[in-house]
């Protein structure tokens, strides 16, 4: 009898622990454009979000982590100066989801973030170790322009008397994006003659 008192306590002990394991779920990329907005996420489960100290750390690529967020709640929280003002952190304890609003991002702010919790979920002192989700990269990257026709102006030699002079026309193409172009020159009754400028794109054109 006592065997299986002990074989039940240890069977409901370990249904408590399976039950009460912390699971952060977080999308495994997003991306951004300079100067947008974004919403990174974060599922919780296995501890009380509302009453839970939260945190967003970040990992430049290169570098080590960096603290950015610590919330509890819309009164009790801190931000890291590189992103206060443009970051808000947030809890829908209904949905049980830890989020960050980012508005006005930048390059710079390509990254992996992670959403994380003390280990002993509830508690947030200093040096208490972390518990992490498996983290979001984030790519913030220029917008693609849109496609833009090409401005043509065309040149024309002047006229020559002689019959054995080499003459050329010239076809300008100027302010088109992307910056691939293929064009077609017709002279008179002539075959047309075309040409084709390969892409030589920057990520700043």
């Amino acid at each position: 009898m006592m065997t299986s008192t002990i074989f039940l306590s240890l069977l409901l002990a370990l249904l408590l622990c399976v039950q009460s394991e912390i699971t952060l779920i977080q999308p495994e990329a997003e991306t951004g454009h300079p100067g947008g907005s974004l919403s990174l996420t974060c599922k919780t489960s296995g501890f009380n979000l509302g009453s839970s100290s939260m945190y967003w750390i970040r990992q430049v690529p290169g570098q080590g982590l960096e603290w950015i967020v610590y919330y509890y709640s819309s009164s009790s929280n801190n931000y890291a100066p590189a992103i206060k003002d443009r970051f808000t952190a947030s809890k829908d304890t209904s949905n049980n989801i830890f989020a960050l609003e980012m508005r006005s991002v930048k390059i710079d702010d390509t990254a992996i973030y992670y959403c994380a919790i003390p280990h002993r979920a509830g508690l947030g002192s200093m040096g208490e170790p972390l518990i992490f989700g498996a983290g979001t990269q984030l790519t913030v990257e220029p917008g693609q322009k849109s496609i833009v026709k090409p401005k043509l102006s065309a040149f024309y030699p002047p006229k020559s008397s002689s019959k054995d002079a080499v003459q050329a026309a010239v076809c300008l193409a100027s302010d088109f994006f992307p910056k691939d172009i293929s064009l077609q020159l017709a002279f008179g009754d002539k075959p047309k003659a075309n040409v084709t400028r390969p892409s030589v794109l920057k990520p700043d054109e």
